[in-house]
C-alpha cells in the first residue's frame, strides 16, 4: 500500500470515520442513555396521565368504567396508578381485583395486586371464572358502606374442589364464603412482578405532609425519584391533583419503575465495550478490503479505452474523485463525449444524405414512371385528334365535319381530364400537399357530389340512397375527400346496372366513421383486386370518362386516403362491389 496513494488514504479516513463513529455510540451509550431513556419515559407517562386525568374528571365514571380504565392505563405504561385521596385514603378499588356475593348478599371486594405477585402461577391454574363459589381469608383494609364494598387483602383463596392458594396458615381477620360476580385480571404473560411495590409507596408518602396538602390543592403536580426501601429498586412517582366537578380533589398516584432501563444499561456497556474490541478489528479488516476496491474503477477505464478503440463511445460515466484517478476519467469522458458527438452527427449527416439520395432516385423514378404512362395514355387521344384534324384538312363533306369536330373535341376533354388527374397525383406523391382538416359530415359531402354527377346518373336510370346510422363528424381535408368520394361514386355508376340503386352507408360509433358504396353490378376478378390501386390501371378497356375513366381514379384516392391514415378497401360482394373506408376518431 503506496503511502499517500488513494488506497492509503482510502484505508486511513475510513478506519477514522468508523472509529469515530463508533466511540461516538459507546460513549452516548455510557454516559447519556439511561438519563435519555428515563426523561422519554417519564415524559410518556406524564402526558398519557394527564390523558387520564381530564377523562376522569370530565365523564364521571362509575366503580367499574374506573377500574378497566386503571387496568388499561396500567398495562399500556407498564406502570402502577392509583387513585387517592388528600386524607390517605383509597376512593378506586384495585384495577385487579374481584368482587365476591357473601351468603348474605354482601358485596366484597377483593385486592389482587400483591397476592397474584406471590402466587400468580398457582392462582393462574385456579382460572377462576365468574360464579365460581369461593373461600377467602385475608385482612380487611377498608370498611364497606354505603357507597363502596368492603375491601379485603387475601392471604389464601380457595375455590370448591380445588387446592387452596396462598398460606392459610396467616389466617386473617377475615374469613367468608360468597360467588364470583366480578373478575379483572391482567395478562400474566407480560404480568411485571414489581407491580405490587405500589404499597410501598404509599406507605411511604401518606399521610401528606400539609405543604404537599397545599401544593396538591394549587393543583400542583409532583415529581420525585424514588428507591423501593426493601430492594433498592429505582422508581418515579408522579402525583397529579385533579378536581372533580363538585370541588373534590382526587390525586392521581403513579409508581414507574426505572429499575428495568439500569440493568439493561449496566448489561449494555459490557456488551459494547467487548463488542467495540472485536468491531475494531473488524473495522481495520473492512477499511483494508475496502481501500483496495478502488482498484475497481481502473478497470473499468480500461474496458472503456477498449471499447474506444473500437469506436464505441458510450456507457463511460465520469469517475468523481479529487485525485490521478479521477482527472484521469474526467479527461476520457471529456474525450468520449468529444467523440460520440462527432461520430453521430457524421452518422446522421451519412443518414440524410442517403435518405436524400433515395428520395432522389426514387422521385427520379416517379417522374419516368410518370411520364411514360402520361406519354402512353396521351398517345391515343393526340393521334385521333391529328386524323380527325388531317380528314378536315382534306376537306371531307359537310355532314361530317359537325362529326368530326365533336370527336376532335370530346378527345380534347378527355385529354384535360387526364392532365388534370396526373398533376392532381403528382401533388399527392410529392409530399408537397398540406392537409387543412375540419370537421364536417360525409352525408352531406355525399349529396353534394351526387348532384354534380346527376346527368350520368340519369343516363343509366341510377338512384343514390344515402344512409346514414349514428353519424359523427368526421375530422379531415373536405376538399381531397370530396375528390375520393367523387372517384368512387364514379366508379359505382361507371359499373352498375342500367336502372339499379346505388348506396352510401355512413355508420359511426365512439372509435370510428365507416364509409361504403355499393353497386350491383359485375364483379371484379379476384386477381385484379391488388391491381386496381395502380396507376393507369382499368379493369375494362374502355376509353370513355363515364365507363373507363383515365385510370388515375383510384390511385389518387389511395394517396388521399394514405396521408389521412384511413383503411380501405375494394371487395366482391353479392350481386356487386362494395368500397369502403374507415375514418378513425
Amino acid at each position: 500500500m503506496k503511502r499517500w496513494g488513494i488506497t492509503f488514504k482510502l484505508f486511513v479516513m475510513t478506519v477514522v470515520f468508523f472509529v469515530c463513529f463508533y466511540g461516538m455510540v459507546i460513549l452516548s451509550q455510557l454516559f447519556f442513555f439511561d438519563s435519555f431513556y428515563q426523561q422519554q419515559k417519564e415524559n410518556r407517562v406524564e402526558k398519557h396521565l394527564k390523558s387520564f386525568g381530564s377523562s376522569y374528571t370530565s365523564e364521571s365514571w362509575d366503580t367499574t368504567r374506573t377500574s378497566q380504565e386503571l387496568a388499561r392505563f396500567m398495562l399500556r405504561n407498564k406502570t402502577q396508578l392509583v387513585i387517592m385521596k388528600l386524607d390517605g385514603k383509597m376512593k378506586s378499588e384495585d384495577p385487579f381485583h374481584m368482587k365476591v356475593m357473601n351468603e348474605d348478599g354482601q358485596i366484597i371486594a377483593v385486592s389482587l395486586s400483591l397476592f397474584i405477585n406471590q402466587y400468580g402461577d398457582e392462582f393462574s391454574a385456579a382460572n377462576i371464572k365468574l360464579d365460581d363459589p369461593l373461600t377467602i381469608q385475608g385482612d380487611q383494609l377498608i370498611e364497606g358502606d354505603a357507597s363502596s364494598p368492603e375491601l379485603i387483602f387475601p392471604t389464601s383463596i380457595k375455590k370448591q374442589g380445588a387446592a387452596a392458594i396462598g398460606d392459610e396458615s396467616e389466617g386473617g381477620d377475615t374469613q367468608f364464603s360468597g360467588i364470583v360476580t366480578e373478575i379483572v385480571l391482567p395478562n400474566l404473560k407480560i404480568w411485571n412482578p414489581r407491580q405490587g411495590i405500589l404499597f410501598e409507596a404509599l406507605d411511604e408518602w401518606f399521610p401528606l405532609s400539609e405543604a404537599r396538602v397545599e401544593q396538591f390543592k394549587g393543583l400542583q403536580m409532583q415529581k420525585a425519584d424514588w428507591t423501593a426501601p426493601w430492594g433498592g429498586i429505582r422508581n418515579s412517582v408522579m402525583i397529579l391533583p385533579v378536581q372533580q366537578r363538585n370541588g373534590d380533589i382526587d390525586l392521581l398516584f403513579t409508581v414507574t419503575s426505572l429499575q428495568e432501563v439500569k440493568d439493561s444499561n449496566d448489561a449494555l456497556r459490557w456488551f459494547f465495550l467487548y463488542l467495540g474490541i472485536g468491531g475494531f478489528v473488524f473495522i481495520l479488516i473492512l477499511s483494508y478490503f475496502y481501500s483496495k476496491m478502488v482498484a475497481r474503477p481502473l478497470i473499468k477505464l480500461n474496458k472503456i479505452a477498449k471499447r474506444m478503440v473500437s469506436l464505441d463511445f458510450t456507457g463511460h460515466p465520469s469517475i468523481r474523485q479529487k485525485d490521478e484517478l479521477g482527472s484521469l476519467s474526467n479527461s476520457m469522458f471529456t474525450l468520449s463525449q468529444s467523440l460520440d458527438s462527432a461520430l453521430s452527427e457524421l452518422r446522421e449527416a451519412n443518414q440524410q444524405l442517403v435518405e436524400d439520395m433515395e428520395r432522389k432516385q426514387k422521385m427520379e423514378t416517379m417522374q419516368q414512371d410518370f411520364f411514360a404512362n402520361a406519354s402512353h395514355e396521351l398517345k391515343t387521344p393526340l393521334s385521333i385528334i391529328k386524323g380527325f384534324a388531317e380528314g378536315l384538312e382534306d376537306g371531307v363533306s359537310a355532314a361530317k365535319q359537325d362529326y368530326y369536330i365533336k370527336v376532335i373535341i370530346e378527345e380534347s376533354e378527355k385529354m384535360g381530364f387526364l392532365v388534370n388527374d396526373m398533376l392532381d397525383l403528382f401533388r399527392l406523391e410529392s409530399g408537397t400537399t398540406k392537409l387543412r382538416k375540419t370537421s364536417f359530415m360525409l352525408t352531406e359531402l355525399t349529396e353534394k357530389v351526387a348532384d354534380r354527377l346527376i346527368h350520368f346518373l340519369q343516363e343509366k336510370q341510377l338512384q343514390v340512397m344515402i344512409i346514414p346510422a349514428n353519424e359523427l363528424p368526421v375530422y379531415a381535408d373536405a376538399g381531397w375527400i370530396e375528390q375520393v368520394i367523387l372517384n368512387f361514386l364514379t366508379n359505382a355508376i361507371r359499373h352498375a346496372e342500367d336502372g339499379s340503386t346505388i348506396t352510401v352507408n355512413v355508420q359511426s360509433d365512439e372509435k370510428s366513421t365507416v364509409f361504403s358504396i355499393h353497386n350491383k353490378g359485375e364483379s371484379i376478378p379476384e386477381d385484379q383486386l391488388g391491381q386496381i390501386w395502380e396507376r393507369f390501371y382499368r379493369v375494362e378497356p374502355s376509353r370513355s370518362r363515364l365507363t373507363g375513366g383515365t385510370g388515375l381514379g383510384l390511385s389518387i384516392a389511395k394517396r388521399i386516403l394514405d396521408m389521412h391514415g384511413c383503411s380501405y378497401a375494394v371487395e366482391n360482394i353479392e350481386e356487386g362491389v362494395k368500397s369502403m373506408v374507415r375514418f378513425e376518431g
